[in-house]
């Protein structure tokens, strides 16, 4: 169908487009990030961006991270996370697992300690069920370091937390008295 080289540049570019700059090539998401598919591969391919359904579905399909969703008509397209542009994806808060993790770099660890997680440009703290992701999310930034975010204390102190369309735990702040370094066993 499409190479891996090809798959790549198309999921870079609609990561861009679906989750950080739509005006790039003039589409909007709506309130919950959605974007209409037609205009989509329209204005991309205006852009220099070509690619028709069939691939979309392909890089929507085999992205690892599961970056993107369709909904259920097949006529929209959102990003799950990763927001910088303002939308509410629409999750309902649940009750997260015992502990989460969130990898970073080591050189952030003391600013974290001091204040917490904080979402930064995004719209909410990104978390995960496993250690495997976490170090790999933390070594974008340099050596990483893989933080235990005590989430069943935090739910019980009132605090909310959301599920990705992906599998992402999201939340709006994680306050350092719930965070520890991650010690394997």
């Amino acid at each position: 169908m499409i190479t891996e080289r090809e798959n790549v540049k198309i999921s870079k570019f609609l990561s861009l487009i679906l989750r950080h700059q739509p005006e790039k090539i003039g589409i909007e998401l709506d309130e919950n990030g959605w974007t209409a598919i037609k205009e989509l591969i329209e204005k991309s391919a205006i852009a220099g961006v070509r690619f028709d359904f069939e691939i979309l579905k392909f890089v929507v399909n085999t992205n690892n991270k599961k970056r993107f969703s369709f909904d259920d008509s097949l006529t929209k397209i959102r990003a799950s996370q990763g927001h910088s542009v303002d939308v509410n994806p629409g999750y309902s808060p649940i009750p997260p697992p015992v502990i989460l993790y969130h990898g970073t770099a080591i050189k952030n660890i003391v600013s974290i300690f001091e204040s917490g997680l904080k979402k930064q440009n995004r719209y909410h703290v990104h978390l995960s069920t496993d250690t495997k992701t976490a170090k790999i999310v933390g070594q974008r930034h340099g050596d990483a370091i893989i933080l235990e975010v005590l989430t069943n204390q935090m739910y019980a102190d009132g605090y909310q937390f959301f599920l990705s369309d992906n599998n992402v735990w999201l939340t709006d702040y994680v306050p350092a008295k719930y965070l520890k370094v991650y010690q394997p066993e």
